[in-house]
């Protein structure tokens, strides 16, 4: 069985391979731009990536292929339909990251709501040692407890953050497609008028790109911290920036980007000094244990499949 490990990368090098080697001969690649694309998937007869685009423009060149396994929980990089139409069957790995995401999002809602880093810096710059005060209770910040917490998306992740937001005593909104036996459903629009905090935990597709628009940051309360861990398209970037700038959202946690890494132009650049913003590399996903969880998954999926069985299969 030939393997390409197309971007192991971004699996980090702390994480053993040898699951995915056991299985057959493997070529290894840190990265692999779009132009080399081709000639790396030609001979292969499973691929393993991450962020890499497959499609009608370069899948055809892999005349061997049969399996992509995609080494995450999301596929939208991924041409579902050219798999679907010639064979090719296509894993991903559900559930692998739901603690590590949850756990981020917990940290920036946490950091957020209680100007952790302003105080820290004010701390750090010696600001507190100047000022001859024992301490400082600016600027205010409020217990998370008396806060609303509205998470957008029930899948794994956002179920585990409704857990936790409701452990820590936040009254919780969960806004998603089936029905909600725990906590109090509500729409989108509900959650943006209602909530404190609001955390995205959604898969990005053609109904929730550009959820979160100006029409619906209008909608929030003043001082609404918003979080997104999900996609960076179901949000208006630039939106979201001016609404940081105006005072309207009081803080915001990003760990992903409609273009990844976002370039020195994007509306973000303009925020980045701001006390209020955390942005991050698109590394909620990625706490060891997760990253190991996910290699084995995706070499129980290979195996799987060649054995005739049906695991994690979207195609």
């Amino acid at each position: 069985m030939k393997i390409a490990i197309l971007d192991k990368g971004t699996l980090g090098a702390d994480i053993d391979l040898t699951p995915l080697r056991a299985l057959g001969e493997t070529a290894e690649y840190e990265k692999t731009p779009p132009e080399y694309v081709t000639a790396r998937i030609k001979d292969a007869e499973v691929l393993v990536i991450n962020k890499i685009k497959l499609n009608r423009e370069n899948l055809p060149a892999a005349k061997n292929l049969r399996l992509i396994c995609v080494t995450a929980t999301g596929y939208d990089n991924i041409d579902t339909a050219y798999c679907a139409e010639n064979g090719i069957a296509l894993c991903n790995v559900p559930g692998y990251s739901t603690e590590s995401v949850a756990q981020l999002t917990l940290a920036m809602a946490l950091s957020l709501a209680t100007n952790l880093t302003e105080y820290r810096s004010f701390t750090h710059s010696g600001a507190y040692t100047e000022s001859g005060a024992a301490n400082r209770v600016a600027p205010v910040f409020h217990e998370i407890s008396s806060m609303t917490w509205g998470v957008v998306g029930g899948g794994g992740i956002g179920a585990r953050v409704a857990g936790i937001a409701s452990a820590l005593g936040c009254r919780v909104l969960m806004c998603r497609r089936k029905k909600e036996e725990v906590y109090e459903q509500a729409t989108l629009d509900e959650i943006c008028s209602r909530a404190d905090i609001i955390s995205l935990h959604v898969p990005l597709s053609d109904e929730t790109r550009g959820m979160i628009n100006r029409e619906r940051i209008a909608k929030m309360k003043d001082g609404v911290i918003l979080i997104n861990v999900a996609r960076g398209a179901v949000a208006d970037e630039a939106a979201l920036a001016e609404a940081v700038e105006s005072g309207k959202i009081g803080g915001l946690g990003i760990d992903v980007y409609s273009a990844e890494p976002f370039p020195k132009e994007h509306p973000f650049a303009r925020i980045l000094a701001r006390e209020n913003v955390c942005l991050t590399p698109h590394m909620a996903w990625g706490a060891y244990e997760a990253r190991n969880r996910c290699v084995c998954e995706i070499a129980k999926n290979i195996a799987a499949f060649f054995g005739g069985e049906v695991r994690n299969r979207i195609v």
